[in-house]
Parts: C-alpha cells; sequence; structure tokens
C-alpha cells in the first residue's frame, strides 16, 4: 500500500507545472496534498480511480488539506475539534478499516517565532487528538509539519538553532509526539543518511542543496513492522518541497 505526501504551495500552480503527469507517476494508493491555496470550486482536478477530499481554509489563498484516495473511507473528518484551530483547513482524517490516514500542514512558528506560542497550543491539541486516534487502531500521520527534528534533519542547524522550523520548543514538540507511540518511517529506515524535503526559494537553495526535512511520513508503532520502504522525491520539482513516499506491506 502506497502512500505520497506532498506540500504543493499551491495547487493552481503546480497544476501547470506537470502535477497530473507525477501523479499518475507516482501511482500511490492515497495521494494526501499540504498548502493547495483553494477555495471550493476553484480548480477541477480529479483523476479516474480516486476519491478526492478537501478542506479549505477561511482565508482565501492560505493553507489547505486534501487527500486522494483509491479506497472509500469508512468516515472523512476535518479539522481535530477544537473550534480555534479549524479556520485554515489544516487537518482531513480518513477512517480506514485497518488504520486512521490523518494529513496535515502544521502551522509555521513565523519569522521572529511570533506564531510560536499559538504554535506550541496548536502541537498539544495535535497530540491528544491523534493519540485519541491511536487508542482505537493503527495512525498514518503524514504532511509538512515545519520542523526539522535533529540537526540531520537540515543542512545548516548551527544558523538556524533560533529559527522558525528549528527552535528548541518545535523540535522538543516532534520529541514528544515521538515519544507519544509514533515511527518517523524515513528515520526509522535511514538513520544516518541526510535527505531533504524543502529549500528556500532564495539564494539557489535547492541548486545547493541547502534544504530541510520538514515532510514526514509518522505511524504509530503497531504500524513500524509494516513499513516496506520511503522515499523522498528530491527529483521531482513543481514546488519548494518535494513528495515523500511510504509503502506499507
Amino acid at each position: 500500500m502506497k502512500f505520497i505526501s506532498w506540500n504543493v504551495n499551491g495547487l493552481r500552480a503546480v497544476a501547470g507545472k506537470g502535477f497530473a503527469d507525477i501523479f499518475t507517476e507516482l501511482d500511490a494508493d492515497f495521494f494526501c496534498l499540504q498548502e493547495t491555496k483553494l477555495q471550493a470550486g476553484q480548480i477541477d482536478l480529479e483523476f479516474l480511480g480516486y476519491n478526492s477530499y478537501w478542506n479549505y481554509a477561511e482565508k482565501k489563498g492560505y493553507s489547505g488539506t486534501c487527500i486522494y484516495s483509491r479506497e472509500e473511507p469508512l468516515r472523512v473528518t476535518t479539522g481535530i475539534g477544537i473550534p480555534e484551530h479549524e479556520t485554515e483547513g489544516r487537518v482531513i482524517t480518513l477512517d480506514m478499516p485497518e488504520f486512521y490516514l490523518v494529513n496535515v500542514y502544521t502551522p509555521n512558528s513565523q519569522d521572529g517565532l511570533r506564531r510560536l506560542p499559538y504554535r506550541m497550543q496548536w502541537e498539544d491539541a495535535f497530540r491528544e487528538y491523534l493519540c485519541g486516534l491511536k487508542e482505537r487502531k493503527g495512525v498514518i500521520v503524514c504532511g509538512d509539519m515545519n520542523v526539522a527534528h535533529e540537526e540531520i534533519d537540515l543542512k545548516n542547524p548551527a544558523t538556524n538553532h533560533f529559527n522558525a522550523g528549528f527552535s528548541d520548543e518545535e523540535r522538543a514538540k516532534m520529541s514528544e509526539l515521538l515519544a507519544a507511540g509514533f515511527t518517523d518511517s524515513w528515520r526509522f529506515q535511514h538513520p544516518e543518511e541526510a535527505k531533504y524535503s524543502w529549500w528556500s526559494y532564495r539564494m539557489a537553495a535547492r541548486e545547493r542543496n541547502v534544504g530541510w526535512r520538514i515532510d514526514y511520513f509518522l505511524v504509530s508503532n503497531d504500524l513500524a513492522s509494516r513499513i516496506e520502504s520511503t522515499e523522498i522525491h528530491n527529483e521531482i520539482y513543481g514546488s519548494d518541497h518535494c513528495p515523500v513516499e511510504l509503502v506499507l506491506r
């Protein structure tokens, strides 16, 4: 069973850069998108054999998530059940027979960490949500989680120590989530490999591979033995992020 996650940084933009071909070539059972930057009715992009499920932000041209699925879920929910966290279209959950699939676009703490207090509230609420799901059955969490967890997960850890995405506070929240019963699938299979999923548009960062790994597939620990392969498709362009992949047995 193959899963893909990709922050497309505007689905309408990437649709003009070969998205349909990439979608077909990757041939996933579940294809999760973040930062779609859409409102309902602004794009007609469906694929034969897939259903699509959307969560739109109230603010136009901002955030948003989507899942294309070959399998029909038992239930689809948007958000995490807390009104203050429901306006930005950041979470979709598919209740599948054997697992929950959660697609997330975690809030960015922004320059100067000015949104870090909200990010900390979000992290605690999201972790509680996932742990509640995990009590019922296995959970697969994917998306742009906006944190490089360890120094190996970005090119320049020393100069980014106090920047959004690599602050001590954000990294500690990822540690808390993993300690609550989740496995970072890429790091589980590639404990010492440095590979990145996001690059700034500035200073030719992608050409120089000055990147960060901030896009993840986490699985609840009971599913870790089913991890067959993981990949970071840094050969695929179209966004400032690249797709990441998980295959489960």
